[in-house]
């Protein structure tokens, strides 16, 4: 089974940035696309970012051109870069690993002045 740990949320300011990270343990890693999930208070989790083992990447449009999702292998790590954040970023934020299917357990995001 493939542990996930999740670190760098906060509180910052409309249009602030953040930088999430994701460390994986076991193997699997390597080979399975990673992705970011949110779900703000009352909401259902969406999918924010996802990465392939290739390094393909895709968004959802609402976060396109302001979220950068990325791997680093030698790390057994994944990150999102969150910049020009909204008070509508405000969410809790989950790592997820397809390969086998394993959730973190979160990082509260909280943008507000």
């Amino acid at each position: 089974q493939v542990q996930l740990v999740e670190s760098g949320g906060g509180l910052v300011q409309p249009g602030g940035s953040l930088k999430l990270a994701c460390a994986a343990s076991g193997s699997i890693f390597s080979s399975s696309p990673m992705d970011w999930f949110r779900q703000a208070p009352g909401k259902q989790r969406e999918f924010v970012a996802g990465i392939t083992h290739f390094g393909t990447t895709n968004y959802a449009d609402s976060v396109k051109g302001r979220f950068t999702i990325s791997r680093e292998s030698a790390k057994n790590s994944v990150y999102l870069q969150m910049n020009n954040l909204k008070p509508e970023d405000t969410a809790v934020y989950y790592c997820h690993a397809d390969f086998p299917n394993s959730w973190g357990q979160g990082t509260q995001v909280t943008v507000s002045s």
